[in-house]
């Protein structure tokens, strides 16, 4: 059989690569189409389980009796396989696609089994004695419901059991509560019918109390079934308790597939029953090879591996979530949600907001009075932040696999599940020192972050023109909207002055290329009229930040005034050009008379005796916005000067920075972190870039020189030169524009 397998492994890879080509170019670049790099390297251990799908669509092609005797001996040698690998002596198993279906199957062998009935009086029996199936608070999401529908059950079958509360973990069921459930319903007449207990939740990975489940389900005539992603850890060496005690269970549900890294590997239900016929009847078993034929793939695979191959690919997964475990227990501020380190694999971790070192958020509020919603309002902040680094995480080291969850409880979460991952990523011991070099790397950002929230918040409302917008969701400094003249803060409807402003001031702040990010707000969001303030470093200047801002956004707000303005008095100036323009033909033809309008009279009289008219025109001055006569400049050959238009106001003046220096980063003036050598320079420099910014007229002193007199006239002639030739030669000059009262 082994060399039949290595012929069959040669003539699926006709052209063999070495490993290093195989690690450089993956086997989905040679696939063309859409499929082309989007397909992972499966490795042999895949391409055996894709071959048992071809094999098993040539050996149904067999006569009847040769595919009866091949089909069975694959099946039974799988589940012999299988439950010897899984500690589950004596166990019977059905193969399927769906992870659930198994457990459907057992539901309806389990209603076999208690109504005997079932099978002549259909739903009457179950009417009289309603089953009732217990699940977990902390089992997958939907599968109550996916029971219901495929048994046709009605919901209140379903009885949902709380996870403990005061003592123990927040994700294991409540024994003592269900065993009150139970009770309960015998009084009420109805029957209990199954249990599902979780060894590894879909969440956190914690896994149940099974022994006193299983005592419980024992006394009270209780099917106890068992699945989660902890069952694997039956194939090592040592195996916690809590786990070994699904070994003795009626049911559990396996899935080889993603534990070992297999392709299109159905998932397994191994289970006990003695009644072959009521196994018939519930769909557990089949005459048909076609069903038969679904343990191929994963019996070729198994062969392949063989036991060593696949305790070494789960101890590998486990070994990994340990070193994750044990290095993040030396980083602060990081807190881990996890049963026990032996007996569960996934490892789920959260940026804590309670900072040790920051007295800042911790003397916000006292504890005392904290408000529910102040509460809430954190925990929305907090999980902000940790969406925000389980997102980067995941793009800066995507062979960890990682998730991002929401729990009842903690909140949101990151997960670390290399059972259901690593195989078929690839995920190595240096990829988990890689993650948590980067959780390191992130922490300081989060806790900036957090520290300059309270500040940003104080100074933008201590900053007229700018409103503060609570917003926890957004994991950033914050959200920040200028209040321009004709905000309508009480309206519901678009304010599309107010998008344009902040969409200009966005364009001005990221020409800025400093290092924060700025954005009009996630995009499920409907009104555009505020900023949003991405992640911070500690040296961020929010004095300087908040200014620059309020001094921005009232500058794009009275350019869009001035431009409006001008748009209308043009407007006004062009109707009132044409009415007067009109009014001159009106008035030219009273003066020339009927008779000079007749084309062959008009003529001769005009060449008689011509019409001495002066040329009248209209030209606006759009400085004082008003219409004036051409007649001066064709009389005098000379155009009007009109009024002097005023100064335009000036922006805000950022503060000196250091060559190199980017926006809104704190003056490295005083700095330990400077050297001897280069902090004279980085000084002298700035203060250079302050002499050039105050001008010469302010650095010249104001007192008299003392060659001359005060009383001197030639020294107030030689200072009316001085002003003269400034005023006419303003460009050899530095010149010092004064902030308009308005925008200081």
């Amino acid at each position: 059989m082994g060399k039949n397998l290595k012929e069959a492994m040669k003539m699926l890879e006709s052209s063999q690569r070495t490993e290093e080509e195989n690690e450089k170019k993956p086997l989905s670049e040679d696939i063309p189409g859409p499929l082309q790099g989007r397909i992972q390297n499966i490795g042999e251990q895949g391409h055996m389980a894709l071959l048992g799908h071809s094999l098993g669509a040539y050996i149904s092609t067999l006569d009847k009796e040769r595919l009866r005797k091949l089909t069975t001996r694959i099946l039974s040698d799988t589940t012999l396989w299988l439950c010897r690998i899984f500690r589950y002596e004596n166990g019977c198993a059905y193969f399927h696609e769906e992870e659930r279906e198994g457990l459907a199957k057992i539901c309806r062998l389990a209603i076999h089994s208690r109504y005997e009935d079932f099978v002549v009086d259909g739903f009457n029996v179950l009417y009289n004695k309603k089953p009732v199936v217990y699940l977990s608070a902390a089992a997958r999401p939907g599968l109550g419901q996916y029971l219901c529908n495929q048994l046709g059950l009605p919901f209140p079958c379903l009885c949902r059991v709380p996870c403990n509360t005061m003592f123990g973990s927040q994700h294991q069921m409540d024994v003592a509560f269900l065993e009150k459930l139970i009770k309960d319903d015998i009084e009420r007449g109805r029957l209990p019918l199954l249990l599902v207990a979780n060894a590894g939740t879909a969440a956190v990975g914690h896994t149940d109390k099974i022994g006193r489940l299983k005592e419980l389900c024992e006394q009270y005539g209780i099917w106890l079934h068992v699945e989660g992603v902890n069952l694997a850890t039956l194939a090592l060496g040592y195996v916690s308790s809590s786990v070994l005690a699904a070994t003795k269970c009626d049911s559990m549900t396996l899935t080889p597939g993603p534990w070992l890294g297999l392709p299109a590997v159905p998932a397994v239900t191994l289970y006990k029953h003695d009644d072959p016929a009521l196994t018939l009847v519930a769909g557990l078993t089949s005459n048909k090879p076609s069903d038969k034929l679904r343990a191929l793939p994963l019996w070729l695979s198994l062969q392949y591996l063989g036991l060593d191959g696949i305790v070494e690919r789960i101890k590998h997964a486990c070994q990994l979530s340990q070193r994750l475990q044990e290095n993040l227990k030396k980083v602060n501020n990081i807190k881990i949600l996890v049963e026990d380190a032996l007996s569960s694999p996934v490892v789920v971790f959260r940026f804590s907001q309670e900072l040790p070192s920051s007295d800042t958020v911790s003397k916000a509020v006292p504890a005392p009075s904290v408000a529910p919603s102040a509460i809430g309002r954190e925990r929305q902040s907090c999980d902000a932040l940790n969406r925000w680094l389980g997102e980067q995480l995941k793009q800066l080291v995507p062979a960890s696999g990682l998730t991002v969850m929401d729990l009842e409880v903690e909140g949101m979460c990151v997960r670390f599940s290399p059972l259901m991952t690593a195989a078929v990523l690839g995920t190595r011991g240096e990829d988990v020192d890689e993650l948590v070099t980067c959780i390191q790397s992130k922490l300081p950002v989060l806790t900036c972050t957090l520290q300059l929230r309270e500040e940003f918040k104080q100074e933008v409302e201590g900053t007229a023109g700018l409103l503060y917008v609570d917003d926890p969701n957004w994991p950033g400094i914050g959200v920040v909207r200028y209040e321009h003249a004709n905000d309508d803060k009480s309206s519901l409807k678009s304010d599309p002055e107010g998008e344009k402003i902040h969409a200009g001031l966005l364009k001005k702040l990221n020409e800025l290329e400093s290092d924060l990010t700025f954005k009009m707000g996630p995009e499920y969001k409907s009104m555009k009229s505020c900023i949003y303030i991405g992640m911070a470093s500690d040296d961020i200047d929010i004095s300087e930040l908040v200014e620059t801002i309020a001094v921005t956004a009232r500058e794009i707000e009275e350019n869009s005034r001035l431009l409006e303005n001008m748009t209308e008095a043009v407007q006004k100036g062009i109707q009132e050009a044409q009415s007067q323009l009109q009014k001159a033909n009106e008035e030219r033809l009273l003066e020339e008379g009927v008779l000079r309008q007749i084309p062959l009279v008009g003529s001769v009289l005009n060449w008689f005796s011509p019409v001495q008219t002066s040329q009248k025109g209209r030209t606006f001055n759009l400085t004082a916005g008003s219409l004036e006569s051409t007649e001066h400049t064709y009389v005098y050959k000379v155009q009007g000067t009109g009024v002097t238009p005023p100064p335009t106001p000036s922006g805000f003046h950022s503060k000196p920075r250091l060559p190199g220096q980017k926006p809104f980063k704190r003056s490295l003036r005083g700095s330990d972190a400077m050297s001897e050598t280069s902090s004279v320079s980085h000084i002298e420099d700035l203060e250079k870039v302050e002499h050039l910014s105050i001008g010469p007229e302010q650095s010249s002193p104001e007192a008299p020189s003392p060659e001359q007199p005060p009383g001197d006239p030639c020294a107030q002639v030689s200072q009316t030169e001085v002003l003269q030739n400034k005023t006419q030669h303003p460009a050899d000059d530095h010149p010092q524009v004064e902030e308009p009262e308005s925008l200081r």
